[in-house]
């Protein structure tokens, strides 16, 4: 029986059982994204201390300025998951394309592909605010042994075996589901482990936080805008409190622990909505579903759409249910 202050390596070996897959291949791939977290937050950590902050002078496929912690983090998760040969192939939304594994082993039967967001929120790192990493786990849908395919990675989100986030906060956190509930690790960095500190992580039903960028507010659609004045309608249990930190990872996790809604509806600005499908949105549903929680695009349920390219942005609304089903509700009114 799980406990707090188990190790996660003892975590996942107890559980592995409870995974419909028992190859032990995704139990190694979970220790990979370990490895590579504990790397990432060693630098994230010293960020102030050495020449890693700042712009690295280069944009990503979606145009944004590239910063030096970035390319970092892309390189350590790619190099650490192709090193321990685990998965067959890698996306990752710092990369124009994915990325094929080629095992030296000519009987190589590596079943999964990782989609991931290495460093979320880095806009952030300049101002010593919380950053993460987002991952995404699925299973191949092409012949195995045979070079992965677009199609691997175009998957629908219901379709995830695992997903997961790490937080380099006050303290850093690995955050992940396999399908059976949500748990949380801490890292000790006195002995760099992690330990189970939040297990069977759940949303409230209800919350009192909303976290949406308002200084966009004019570019919104009509039921956001609705909803938001909604929020802060003195009535019942409201005014609620907005709470924005403008990283992903740190507005998720928080509204997760307290109960709360997050909003990045598309905009006059961004039509189709500014996060990534696969890389943030997909696996923060598939968490919050399975902590109790909710995640639409403001009308369907984010782990039903299909993708349709690597980088597809889509309108994300994600938190606890019963506020995400009254944000929904103000969608279909405004229609």
């Amino acid at each position: 029986m799980s406990q707090k202050n188990q190790t996660l390596g003892e975590f996942i070996i107890e559980n592995q059982a409870s995974f419909k897959y028992t190859s032990g291949e995704l139990s190694r791939l979970i220790n990979s994204i370990r490895l590579a977290a504990k790397v990432v937050n060693h630098e994230v950590n010293k960020a102030g201390l050495v020449d890693i902050i700042g712009a690295a002078g280069e944009t990503n496929i979606q145009g944004e300025d590239q910063q030096k912690l970035d390319v970092y983090a892309n390189d350590k998760f790619i190099q650490t998951l192709t090193n321990r040969n685990i998965v067959c192939g890698i996306a990752s939304e710092e990369e124009d394309d994915f990325i094929s594994i080629n095992s030296q082993d000519e009987n190589n039967n590596n079943k999964y592909v990782v989609l991931i967001d290495p460093l979320d929120g880095s806009s952030n790192i300049d101002v010593n605010v919380s950053v993460g990493t987002i991952f995404s786990v699925f299973r191949r849908v092409t012949p195995v042994g045979t070079p992965v395919t677009i199609e691997d990675f175009l998957q629908k989100g219901n379709q995830q075996v695992a997903a997961g986030y790490v937080v380099y906060g006050t303290s850093t956190m690995l955050v992940y589901t396999t399908g059976a509930g949500v748990n949380g690790f801490t890292l000790n960095p006195a002995i760099g482990t992690f330990y189970l500190s939040h297990p069977n992580m759940q949303f409230p039903e209800n919350g009192k936080i909303y976290s949406v960028n308002e200084g966009n507010y004019i570019h919104f659609p009509q039921g956001i805008k609705n909803y938001i004045k909604y929020c802060q309608m003195e009535e019942g249990d409201r005014p609620y409190t907005s709470r924005y930190i403008g990283s992903l990872v740190s507005d998720f996790h928080r509204n997760m622990i307290k109960g709360g809604i997050y909003l990045y509806p598309k905009s006059s600005k961004d039509s189709n909505g500014k996060l990534r499908l696969l890389y943030e949105c997909n696996p923060m549903a598939f968490l919050a579903e399975q902590a109790n929680g909710k995640a639409s695009d403001g009308f369907n349920r984010i782990l039903d759409i299909q993708p349709e390219e690597l980088h597809q942005r889509v309108p994300f609304i994600c938190g606890s249910r019963n506020m995400v089903e009254k944000a929904e509700e103000f969608m279909r009114m405004a229609q």
